[in-house]
């Protein structure tokens, strides 16, 4: 009787199959049961035929049956596949007493099971990302001086990411390759693997389990979650951290994402051979995360793993965005923080909705409301001061002119403001901070592929070339004499401003040369020109100009509306729009989203309002309950 029968095993490819005494033959490997031989029972006077030999065919019956069951529905257990396999073996397969090369007395490679393959990938992952988050914390203390206390947060809040995700569980392989197999509509085809991978574990679909469990991992934890979770330890530490500050300097380099890969493959070391994946595919981000992502990502984490978050640090940030407009913060600030703790808008917590606002416009909408209401800018204030100032500036100090005054001083430090506050990266300051910023973030890692030494001399000529050149033309621009006088609004002769030079140069006796793009140069006024441009540049935004009121029946704070003609249509005067542009440009938002977000800040208040008007008119009734009645 027959122990053993020679055949390939549907699971692993093994040859060899063990009589299991129960009627069926099972993989010597991986103990699957070869369906399609089953041991017929005979009596000992049938094992011969008449020619004297054992008849192997009275024995074994072969059926057809249906195919192996999805790799997904196998026990673990059951799937140790080799990586390789001998050749003898693939053209040795009767004799049964297996190979007589010299790589019988040599080492050889060992076998791959199915777990070593996504227990490898699963743990080098997130070892990845975790390294990942730790350097970028270390960058935040070390670079821009927040608390150390960040370093014991994100340990627990990284954790629990990972229970929540149930990346470590047992079931999540399986789990993986069932969903890739389900997903598939229609009848299946199977294919067979073919290639150098044809050794790895495939899906029914013939797809790699490497790349299935990889994608399932960047898709459950996006590499983009070292951010979210970076920037969510600095809000629950109460740190004034802005997504903005988070993805400029992300872009810049001095946080590590982009070229963390090279990192991480340092402490990690290179990839094994149960992780096929390199280090830069595996941690190496295409493209960056937007700043309402990243916010609304880090409120999902928080929301996933059951942290209740606080709002803003609203005085620390309102006090920074005040110093970035050089605007006084000791008469502003202690304004602000009594309308933020007066309204507590819900908009100043985190919202992982994509679509919300982000928390840092609701800080200056606040800032924006207080400063109109401080400093009266309610229609006309602009062009009053435009038309007057050199008056003002001589007037009595009395309540009103008191008012103008330092109106006329804030619209003018914004105006200036505007102009200064452009947001340029570190990289964009000369030819070589941006080509070692290519080398150290854009092309991280790559290298020559062999030592030339003629490809080196040539970019040193051509470097030595531009450092002469770069020398040259500073010392031209140095002889120039400007004696221009620019203004606050630069725009182009599409803004209805000519051309020519008799229309865009005015000469005067006493020596100024003023251009037409100038907003009241202090030498000579020119009031039209600035109310042109200020037009121009309202109506790139889709604003539109309101007159400043002549017959004002009602003092008091004024709120904007907006009018859509198909798109959306805002009518402001001309003080509050100087003053929303350029807190857009500190925030970094477009001037129509701060506009909304004013809108929205506005409503809540005026709901306020109407609130308490009702409660302090409300009386108290007038019948009293049968135990004060005595009273």
């Amino acid at each position: 009787m027959t122990d053993k029968i020679r055949r390939c095993c549907d699971v692993c490819s093994h040859h060899s199959f063990d009589d299991g005494g129960d009627g069926f033959f099972y993989c010597a490997r991986c103990g699957s049961q070869a369906n399609d031989i089953i041991d017929t029972g005979v009596d000992e006077d049938e094992l011969f035929n008449p020619e004297g030999m054992y008849s192997a065919s009275q024995r074994r019956q072969y059926s057809h049956v249906p195919q192996p069951e999805p790799l997904s529905q196998v026990k673990l257990s059951q799937l140790e596949i080799l990586k390789t396999q001998d050749d003898y073996d693939e053209h040795n397969e009767d004799d049964g007493v297996g190979p007589a090369v010299p790589s019988d007395f040599g080492s050889s490679q060992s076998s791959l099971t199915y777990s070593d393959y996504y227990s490898e990938i699963r743990l080098r992952y997130v070892k990845g990302v975790q390294v990942m988050i730790q350097m970028q914390c270390k960058a935040l203390v070390e670079k821009f001086n927040v608390s150390p206390l960040i370093v014991g947060l994100v340990g627990p809040i990284w954790l629990r990411l990972l229970v929540h995700e149930k990346i470590m569980c047992d079931e999540w392989a399986d789990n993986v390759i069932h969903e890739s197999e389900s997903q598939t509509q229609g009848e299946i085809e199977l294919s067979q693997p073919t290639g150098s991978n044809k050794t790895e574990p495939h899906n029914l679909l013939g797809k790699r389990a490497v790349t299935i469990w990889h994608k399932s991992l960047s898709s459950m934890i996006p590499l983009p979650c070292s951010l979210a979770v970076s920037f969510l330890v600095c809000h629950v530490a109460r740190e004034a951290i802005l997504p903005t500050d988070i993805l400029k300097w992300t872009l810049e380099g001095k946080l590590p994402y982009f070229a963390a890969f090279l990192e991480i493959e340092k402490q990690l070391g290179p990839p094994t051979r149960s992780c096929p994946i390199s280090t830069s595919r595996m941690f190496r981000p295409i493209k960056t995360i937007t700043m309402q992502k990243l916010e609304s990502l880090a409120a999902s984490i928080a929301r996933k793993i059951g942290l209740e978050l606080p709002s803003v640090n609203f005085h620390a940030i309102a006090s920074r965005y005040l110093k970035h407009l050089s605007l006084p913060v000791e008469k502003i600030l202690p304004q602000a923080c009594q309308v933020y703790q007066w309204s507590m808008p819900p908009e100043l917590y985190l919202s992982d909705k994509k679509l919300s606002l982000p928390s840092h416009v609701c800080v200056m909408s606040i800032l924006i409301v207080t400063m109109r209401i401080l400093y009266d800018l309610n229609g006309g204030k602009w062009e009053l001061i435009s038309a007057h100032s050199s008056n003002l500036a001589s007037a009595d100090e009395d309540d009103m002119n008191r008012s103008n005054f330092d109106a006329l001083k804030l619209l003018k430090t914004l105006e200036e403001k505007y102009n200064e506050l452009n947001d340029t990266y570190d990289f964009s300051k000369d030819l070589q901070s941006y080509l070692l910023y290519c080398k150290d973030v854009v092309f991280a890692g790559l290298e020559p592929a062999y030592d030339d030494h003629e490809e080196e001399r040539i970019i040193e000529d051509l470097w030595d070339f531009y450092q002469s050149h770069k020398a040259g033309k500073a010392s031209e621009d140095g002889k120039t004499d400007s004696h221009t006088c620019y203004g606050s609004y630069h725009t182009g002769s599409r803004h209805g401003c000519s051309s020519t030079p008799k229309e865009s140069e005015n000469f005067r006796d006493d020596g100024c040369k003023c251009k037409m793009s100038e907003v009241n140069c202090s030498q000579c006024g020119s009031e039209e020109t600035a109310l042109r441009q200020l037009k121009a540049n309202m109506k790139d935004n889709r604003f539109v100009y309101i007159r400043p009121r002549k017959n004002v029946k009602k003092d008091g704070y004024i709120r904007y509306a907006r009018k859509k003609d198909g798109a959306f249509i805002y009518g402001v005067h001309a003080d509050y729009y100087i003053l929303l542009r350029s807190c857009a440009k500190v925030a970094q938002v477009d001037v129509r989203t701060m506009h909304v977000g004013v809108l929205t800040f506005e409503r809540r208040l005026e709901m306020l309002e109407r609130r308490i008007d009702f409660c302090l008119c409300k009386r108290l009734p007038d019948d009293f309950c049968e135990f004060c009645g005595n009273e």
